[in-house]
């Protein structure tokens, strides 16, 4: 493996430039399909159930059931018929769900077609990390990842204003009609620049079996399992709060129409939270970071659950005072969901591809469940994001404490975790 760039399909030389671009968008699929629909979900609402608007909310965890169920599948597919068909088959399963969503008369329908999308939208994130590691290892692989997150945050921060503007011209429905193009964009530029990563002679055979022992293998060690747990709970409350906060910023604070701008703004300073994390995660290790993001989430929603419920919040300080706490939320973010996979796969080496798989799927699926009754319970208020935000953070941080007293590794290695 090197880091020389590599060559394209049709004997051109692909430029790592292109290369880093073109994996961003890959990898932007999810995040542009659930921040750009935020502004859609008002009229999402009015049209298909009007009668019990918070169930808008479910458009978004609908797609990340899809995904989270299409990150089991998506790498052994992979493994088993090459990198480019893959992704190219999953993007025809995004963009099929995309079309019956613009098409849906019911909020049903609606969400059967963004559980679909999810699925398709798996593949795209999945695979291209295993067409990453296909071509560089080690540092070479790192710089790379780094380059891709660099560019990938600046997507979903700007996704709620394209939406936006979308909207104004073609509805609710038009924001389909962009997922189309946009996966349509990333299945041409794949196919016609990069040339395949995996040849026939590592394929291996999709088989249940090893699928199989890899989910036993996991669940049934002990501290990938907690690592899994505190997953969950990590997503769980951004999963929340990307559920309610287009209500929050209209409903609450009656600032729908500067959301996408408030919301792109708190995207890029809280994406300082992964250059935190590259900062001091050698010096202090996975762990600790984890556990000092989910002790200062527990203080800061325990605070603003406090405020909420006693009237103590000033109302000039209100908006702020939320604004700042969801950037803490997605900076939380940063320090912790990349440690946390780390130190999961730490012991799975072996079976690092099937197990991330396995990893990543139980712990959106498991998500999902938790994040959408808190998002159901608006009302309104703070009250049942910042409740929801409490628990998932102290259970999280307790968690992790418990991860530190059971795993005897960090008193040999001081900061390797």
């Amino acid at each position: 493996m090197t880091d020389a760039p590599q060559t394209a399909g049709r004997g051109q030389r692909l430029g790592q430039g292109e290369f880093v671009a073109m994996m961003a968008v890959l990898f932007a699929t999810i995040a542009f399909s659930i921040d750009a629909m935020l502004p859609a979900l008002p009229e999402i609402a009015a049209e298909l159930t009007p009668e019990a608007v918070n169930r808008a909310q479910l458009v978004l965890t609908a797609f990340v059931l899809g995904m989270g169920a299409g990150t089991l599948i998506a790498g052994p597919v992979s493994d088993a018929v090459g990198r480019k068909p893959a992704i190219t088959g999953f993007i025809g399963l995004y963009i099929l769900g995309a079309v019956m969503a613009a098409a849906s008369t019911s909020i049903e329908m609606l969400l059967a077609a963004r559980l679909l999308q999810g699925l398709g939208a798996a593949g795209p994130r999945i695979i291209s990390m295993a067409l990453v590691r296909d071509m560089y290892e080690g540092r070479a692989m790192a710089r790379i990842m780094s380059f891709v997150m660099m560019i990938f945050v600046l997507i979903p921060s700007v996704a709620p204003l394209i939406g936006t503007v979308i909207i104004a011209g073609f509805g609710w429905r038009g924001i389909f009609g962009a997922f189309v193009l946009f996966g349509i964009a990333g299945a041409l530029w794949l196919n016609l620049r990069q040339e395949e990563t995996l040849p026939p002679g590592r394929r291996r055979p999709l088989r249940t079996g090893p699928l199989k022992a890899a989910f036993v293998e996991v669940v049934s060690h002990r501290m990938v399992l907690l690592y899994i747990l505190v997953l969950t709970l990590g997503f769980a409350q951004l999963f929340a709060l990307l559920s309610s906060i287009h209500q929050i910023y209209a409903e609450t604070y009656d600032r729908a129409e500067s959301f996408p701008l408030w919301f792109a703004v708190g995207g890029v300073i809280s994406a300082g939270g992964t250059i935190v994390n590259a900062t001091l995660v050698m010096r202090l290790g996975m762990r600790r970071l984890a556990m000092a993001a989910f002790a200062s989430q527990t203080v800061i929603a325990g605070l603003m659950l406090l405020a909420t419920v006693a009237g103590l919040m000033p109302g000039w300080l209100a908006f702020p005072a939320f604004w700042v706490w969801s950037i803490s939320m997605f900076f939380m973010a940063g320090l912790t969901f990349g440690n946390l996979n780390a130190l999961a796969l730490q012991p799975m080496g072996h079976i690092a591809g099937m197990a991330a798989s396995v990893v990543g799927a139980i712990s959106t699926v498991g998500a999902v469940f938790i994040a959408a009754p808190i998002g159901l319970a608006f009302d309104g208020t703070l009250v049942p994001l910042a409740a929801g935000t409490f628990v998932c953070s102290s259970l999280a941080w307790w968690l992790m404490r418990r991860s530190r007293e059971a795993d005897p590794e960090p008193k040999r290695t001081v900061g390797a975790l």
